[in-house]
């Protein structure tokens, strides 16, 4: 693969660093300072996006719903061309509904369970109530706009997979992602990484884990509600046997540092959410970031199958050609 980029079909901002849930497996929320990418500091990048032939731009947290106007930002991309993902925790869809059906193509939610599950990780009263009626509201407005659930699996919530399927079902959702809780990495505002403490009470009882996990391929049709084959449900709990000194980790098929970047609310470029940044916007624009020599050095230099980051990584984007 080419160290320079030729072109970048995805593009992943973070324009509000802040969350409205306070989720057990995650601190993002514990952030005291808000911060946001501007309207005009995106139509500084603007050029550079088209340039570098972005084709997909996600919207990531934090919660981008609390961002002061989301939908000015997403409206100059959507005039290029490109497709808008939205990933929420839910508890904004209701207020947003008309204005993201509009301007916005596509929501994946946070759904971590069933009611009491959900509402229990999320540590917001009501959480798993307001998704849904947020959810009602955007298919009131617009039945066929896709919303689809996505969970983080983890102590809390491993021995409840059918369930939360079977709660996805009935809120309508399109369909239903799973990938395991990242325990090792600094990503999402972790200065440090966590303590074993920590790493304990959010890894999942294997046996419980895998019993639920087999029980999950067993029992729900092959219809492409569940996004994931078999063999990558199984290589979430092959990460927590890894962690747990079981076996060796291995890294996902990923691509994503010659496909997309991640640019967060206060300027820094990242190729994936795990590795450090590559540069910042306030010293350069998007494009002399991405192929910048820090970006450069890093891609010729990066073996995925090898790199401790990588092997040890809970997601995976690989984009063929």
């Amino acid at each position: 693969m080419n160290a320079a980029l030729d072109r970048m079909p995805i593009l992943v901002v973070e324009p509000h660093n802040r969350c409205n849930c306070r989720c057990v497996m995650c601190d993002i929320w514990k952030r005291t300072d808000a911060r946001e990418i501007s309207e005009a500091e995106l139509a500084r990048h603007i050029d550079d996006i088209v340039a570098l032939g972005v084709q997909h731009v996600v919207f990531t947290g934090g919660e981008p719903l609390m961002h002061s106007d989301l939908f000015r930002l997403a409206a100059p991309l959507r005039a290029r061309g490109m497709r808008i993902t939205l990933l929420s925790t839910g508890l904004l869809l209701a207020r947003d509904a008309a204005r993201i059906v509009n301007s916005i193509d596509e929501a994946i939610v946070s759904l971590d369970g069933p009611r009491e599950v959900h509402d229990a990780i999320r540590r917001v009263p009501g959480a798993f109530d307001r998704l849904a009626e947020g959810v009602g509201a955007l298919q009131a407005r617009a039945a066929e706009f896709p919303v689809s659930a996505r969970c983080t699996v983890h102590a809390r919530n491993a021995p409840h997979l059918r369930a939360t399927v079977a709660a996805a079902r009935s809120m309508g959702l399109r369909s239903s992602s799973f990938l395991a809780a990242d325990l090792d990495s600094t990503a999402f505002d972790r200065p440090l990484t966590w303590p074993e403490a920590r790493k304990a009470a959010i890894a999942p009882e294997l046996s419980a884990l895998e019993r639920e996990i087999e029980c999950l391929i067993a029992e729900y049709p092959a219809d492409g509600f569940i996004l994931e084959a078999p063999q990558k449900l199984r290589r979430i709990a092959a990460h927590f046997r890894a962690c747990q000194g079981l076996e060796s980790h291995a890294a996902p098929r990923c691509n994503a540092p010659w496909v997309s970047a991640v640019w967060e609310s206060n300027g820094d470029v990242r190729p994936c959410f795990f590795h450090p940044p590559v540069g910042n916007t306030a010293h350069g624009t998007l494009a002399q970031i991405v192929n910048g020599p820090a970006a450069v050095a890093f891609r010729e230099s990066l073996d995925v199958n090898e790199n401790a980051i990588c092997r040890r990584c809970v997601c995976s984007l690989f984009l063929e050609g």
